[in-house]
């Protein structure tokens, strides 16, 4: 009987909700065409974070703006102050009030205004980023004509880091994730199952691998990440993923200081730290592009529900900046193939009867010195 190597968890994870105190109102202009009359024909709505988070939202808006400037179209992003449904609907409400014939919203929390968006402005195209659109209590999936949602598989992205992690010869992982949504489930989950899949292949004696695991609740960065990280980092974490945008920040201050390593999320963070020695991505920009484009090319792929994975280069991991010792290239690429061929089964967090997987469900053998929540 094969055995599965047990990784031991140190930390327990916690999860509160982001609060602002007001409700959506616009964020900063940056258009690369000037705008007849004050209409910007595309825009984004931000999420939690910042357009300029390194991260999640700057990587939706570079796609945009990619496009946008090369084809000199005016394009503008809104920044709700809160996290909440009627937030997020009052910044499409401006966009559309701004002249937008088409909205890109990123972020899993976007699913239920998107939902009642696209029926109240059906003349809109909606590009919603890591969700599908659907009612509040979940009854009701709908994707209209004139929106399109997308997802990645998170969770094969932070399979390939924890794998590359292990194989590099890290043993004592960190994984630092910010408000636990979907998405960042995922990353977690599969950042687990690579590095268990790792140590299986390597033979490695069970409880050889650790990982201290943590969602911090929001997508900021703060003095708390910080010293926790910095604590993980003095008992001998080796590495940590820090995925939640600028918790990202946060964490590598503390590898700064510490002399230790990071590995970034979402998008190539290697530029942000030279604690980065690679980035567990997915294609934002392209995918976010692309729909931009069929759209003008009359070609908007509406009422569809896309996934991004190994198998279309939806995700993959930062290699052409990557600071490894001993993963290379040819081992990326094999267990790369393997993910794209669907040779290997990672379990997400919705795999059992569309009920929230826990962890200690997951196919492994966990040791946790903390209680699970």
């Amino acid at each position: 009987m094969k055995r599965f190597l047990p990784l031991v968890f140190a930390s327990v994870m916690t999860i509160s909700a982001c609060a602002g105190n007001t409700a959506g109102t616009a964020g900063n202009t940056a258009g690369s065409a000037n705008s007849a009359g004050g209409k910007y024909d595309l825009a984004l709505i931000t999420d939690l974070g910042t357009i300029d988070d390194k991260s999640f939202n700057q990587g939706a808006w570079e796609g945009l703006q990619q496009y946008a400037t090369e084809k000199n179209i005016t394009h503008k992003y809104y920044q709700p102050t809160e996290q909440s449904d009627d937030a997020y609907i009052n910044g499409i409400d401006l966009a559309v009030k701004g002249g937008a014939k088409l909205i890109v919203t990123p972020g899993f929390l976007f699913e239920v205004p998107v939902f009642k968006a696209q029926d109240q402005f059906p003349d809109v195209k909606f590009v919603l980023i890591d969700g599908n659109p659907h009612n509040t209590d979940y009854s009701v999936f709908k994707t209209a004509a004139n929106a399109v949602g997308i997802t990645y598989a998170e969770e094969q992205a932070g399979f390939l880091a924890g794998y590359a992690a292990v194989k590099d010869g890290m043993t004592k992982l960190g994984f630092m994730g910010g408000m636990a949504v979907p998405a960042v489930i995922r990353y977690g989950y599969g950042y687990l199952q690579g590095a268990e899949y790792a140590g299986k292949e390597m033979g490695l004696a069970a409880g050889a691998v650790t990982v201290n695991y943590h969602y911090t609740g929001d997508f900021k960065a703060s003095p708390e990440v910080q010293t926790m990280s910095a604590s993980w980092y003095n008992d001998g974490i080796e590495v940590i993923f820090g995925c939640g945008g600028a918790v990202g920040n946060s964490v590598m201050a503390a590898a700064e200081q510490a002399n230790k390593k990071v590995i970034g999320v979402d998008v190539d963070q290697s530029s942000q730290s030279p604690t980065v020695i690679t980035s567990a991505m997915k294609g934002l920009r392209v995918s976010v592009y692309d729909c931009i484009k069929d759209f003008y090319d009359n070609k908007f792929p509406g009422g569809q529900n896309l996934i991004f994975s190994a198998k279309n280069n939806g995700v993959a991991l930062a290699m052409d900046t990557a600071k490894f010792t001993k993963f290379t290239k040819a081992d990326y690429d094999a267990i790369f193939a393997k993910l794209a061929s669907d040779s290997i089964t990672i379990v997400r967090d919705t795999d059992s009867s569309n009920k929230s997987v826990e962890i200690s469900a997951l196919p492994l053998s966990i040791v946790k010195t903390n209680e699970i929540k």
